[in-house]
């Protein structure tokens, strides 16, 4: 197929002005998903997949910790600056339970009914990404008497971090007992820690740090082994002090299955309890005042704010996955419905048998409205001309002032018609050109756009059965040779005339392109012409036909050459359009979903398909892409983009295939990969700003498009572009 050709000079001064503009156009729509990425990476913060570190530092030498130190107590106080640090043990037949990495949603829990049944306290050590998922375990500890130790945020190893890192830690771990709680605590115990006499040259620095901060560090001198699993007996004995002494013992309520812990909790609390044991917290052990500080003002609100935010994230990113998923099937639906459908449909229509009945040969009327089209109309006309089919063309002059009227009755061609009228946008246009119209067939096109000489006569051939209504032709881009041209003819190609196919096996094509399409003008008299309700006077009357009964089909080799846009303002102003003038149609026939007859079943079938496919689909495949971007960069990268490049693929053939249906040149399907990047995401913008207008009750106004360049038909007719506005006319 020969490939038009395109050339042309843009209006500098305008895209300026454009440029300046489109900034605002973007604004809402991009903070939204700037706001679902946001919400994803908090949540990915609350799940250590963002900041986490994994490190683990290896043994280390002794010989810069003191004695005191490695031969003392548990608790360890390097608060007072100036002073040697000390250590404090627990005294005797008292014990601390200490319960590390919670809370758990399943385990926290059963630990604290366990400790409720047999009157007894300890001390939880949380690390902010659990507690701020559950801030309401967190208040229960505090409630119940318990008392609250940080374990950092993020459980780091932190002899690898910076005082910095170190202070985000404790600060962010406190943000969230405040929002929790309403506290703040003076206790740490530092993650991977033991026993005293395993402070090293590595941890030691990290516990003074700590202490100059104002916590107590608070390891233990008894380990239960929990995290091991070796079973209840096993913890029990491990938990066990010697001869009567006081303990900080080591257990976890999270981190993974604890059933054996709250199993061993269950016997060994009544069991150290006719021991004489004591459980309680560790301050009241130490006889010192309470670990806990009440929050008040800003600090507080501080932290409820941020509990809210995860609680908001989390939520969120709930329903986005479940939307990606959602996304996933359908795309994969849409895919293999497209690939399976246009495959049966172009069978059918290209046997050497088919046809539609006895050859169409009537004369038909072909009309094209237009409004300031003077240097683009009489390539337009003569392109008609050159037709192989027997037509009137009738150009309807919507009060143009640049004299594109006179310049058609200035060429003096025969069955070439020009009605005027004043200024009253596309519909009226041709609603009055099917007033004038001789013939029963009437073509519609775009006054920028050029046929081929067999165009009509393709068009017209489905009409010879009775029951079509309409025709859809193949609309074509014919500035292809930029980048942006290139991106929307991969989408026509692909997204329209695949779609196209799909739709008239489905029975429920959902537009007549206004660049090229035929109608039974008993068909359009019934519906009542062409309506001025939305801004996709295409889209609507083609569902109107559906409604009343009539078959809607795609005539492959009817091909129209047109001009795509060139900018970004412009892409979008069209776009825009169509996405809301679409879910005006969906809208104003929305009554066909509880009808009867052939109403009804475009209404079932055809709406609801439609509308997930156009509108829904679209509009939840940006988390394709919020998730691309967070895997990446905090993700499993390597999977990432394996799946990326898997969806890629899949688009890939379906672009091929259609490419191949429509015999055009595969060359272009070199810029898919990037399309996918940049120019699907202006698409996703242009349908969540569409969404907005509607949902907010917002008035869209026609949008003057600023056309450029000359497109060259196979045939040799060529169209001159320029500012042309298709219907100015606002609607509500």
């Amino acid at each position: 197929m020969t490939t038009p050709v395109v050339r042309g000079r843009h209006n500098r001064k305008k895209k300026r002005t454009a440029r300046r503009r489109l900034p605002m156009r973007y604004l809402l729509p991009s903070l939204l998903l700037v706001a679902l990425l946001a919400m994803l990476m908090l949540r990915g913060y609350v799940h250590s997949e963002i900041l986490a570190d994994h490190r683990v530092q290896a043994p280390a030498p002794t010989d810069q910790v003191p004695d005191e130190i490695l031969e003392g107590g548990p608790v360890i106080d390097a608060r007072k600056a100036g002073e040697d640090a000390k250590t404090l043990r627990i005294p005797d037949r008292k014990i601390v339970l200490t319960f590390d990495d919670g809370p758990d949603p399943v385990w926290t829990p059963r630990v604290l009914d366990e400790l409720k049944k047999y009157h007894a306290h300890g001390v939880f050590f949380v690390t902010g990404t659990m507690a701020s998922r559950y801030p309401e375990l967190v208040k229960r500890m505090v409630d119940e008497g318990h008392e609250v130790g940080l374990h950092t945020f993020n459980h780091p190893d932190l002899s690898f971090q910076s005082t910095s890192r170190i202070d985000w830690e404790l600060s962010q771990n406190q943000l969230v007992l405040a929002g929790a709680a309403g506290v703040r605590t003076s206790l740490f115990r530092p993650p991977y820690s033991s026993f005293s006499d395993a402070m090293d040259n590595k941890s030691w620095p990290v516990t003074q740090y700590i202490g100059s901060r104002g916590y107590l560090t608070v390891v233990n001198n008894t380990d239960s082994e929990d995290w091991k699993r070796p079973g209840v007996h096993a913890i029990i004995e491990r938990a066990t002090p010697k001869h009567g002494k006081g303990a900080i013992i080591l257990m976890h309520d999270s981190g993974g299955d604890r059933s054996q812990t709250v199993t061993a909790l269950g016997k060994f609390l009544p069991e150290m309890r006719e021991r004489g044991y004591d459980f309680t917290n560790l301050t009241s052990a130490l006889g010192a005042p309470s670990a806990h500080t009440p929050v008040t003002g800003l600090a507080l609100w501080k932290g409820k704010a941020f509990i809210g935010a995860v609680k908001i994230s989390e939520n969120v990113t709930g329903v986005l996955v479940v939307g990606l998923a959602a996304i996933g099937v359908l795309v994969m639906v849409r895919f293999g419905l497209m690939l399976l459908l246009s495959f049966l449909h172009a069978r059918k229509v290209r046997r050497r048998n088919f046809s539609w009945g006895e050859p169409f040969t009537r004369p038909v009327s072909v009309l094209v409205p237009a409004y300031n089209e003077r240097e683009c109309i009489e390539a337009t006309v003569r392109s008609l001309v050159a037709s192989d089919h027997p037509i009137e063309v009738i150009v309807i002059d919507d009060g143009s002032t640049d004299g594109t009227a006179d310049l058609v009755e200035a060429m003096w061609i025969p069955n070439v018609r020009v009605v005027r009228q004043r200024n009253a946008g596309k519909p009226a246009a041709l609603n009055n050109g099917i007033a004038n119209a001789r013939y029963d067939i009437v073509v519609m096109m775009d006054g920028d756009t050029v046929f081929e000489p067999s165009t009509v006569r393709e068009l017209v051939q489905p009409f010879a059965d009775h029951r079509v209504g309409a025709v859809a032709g193949n609309a074509k881009v014919g500035n292809r040779d930029s980048l942006i041209g290139a991106w929307q003819h991969i989408e026509y190609v692909m997204g329209f005339n695949l779609d196209r196919r799909m739709y008239d096996l489905l029975g429920c094509m959902p537009t007549i392109p206004g660049a090229v399409g035929a109608f039974r003008r008993d068909a359009l008299d019934r519906i009542g012409g062409m309506s001025e309700d939305t801004l996709a006077e295409d889209t609507d009357v083609t569902m109107a036909l559906h409604r009343d009964g009539w078959r809607v089909v795609y005539a492959e080799n009817a091909r129209a050459w047109t001009e795509a846009p060139e900018s970004v303002q412009q892409l979008w102003s069209q776009r825009y359009r169509w996405s809301y003038g679409t879910m005006q149609a969906i809208w104003k026939h929305r009554r066909a979903v509880v009808e009867k007859g052939p109403s009804g079943r475009f209404g079932r079938v055809g709406l609801p398909f439609v509308s997930l496919f156009m509108v829904v689909a679209p509009l939840l495949a940006p988390l394709i892409d919020v998730f691309l971007l967070y895997g990446l960069v905090f993700g499993p990268t390597g999977k990432t983009v394996a799946a990326w490049f898997g969806v890629l693929l899949v688009q890939a053939v379906c672009a091929a295939y259609a490419f191949r249906l429509d015999r055009e040149r595969m060359t272009h399907l070199i810029s898919l990969p990037l399309q996918q990047v940049l120019y699907r995401q202006l698409m996703y913008v242009v349908l969540l700003q569409s969404w907005i207008t509607a949902l907010t009750g917002g008035r869209l106004r026609w949008q003057k498009l600023r056309r450029t360049g000359v497109v060259e038909a196979p045939g040799g007719t060529r169209t001159r572009r320029k500012d042309t506005d298709r219907d100015r006319r606002p609607v509500a």
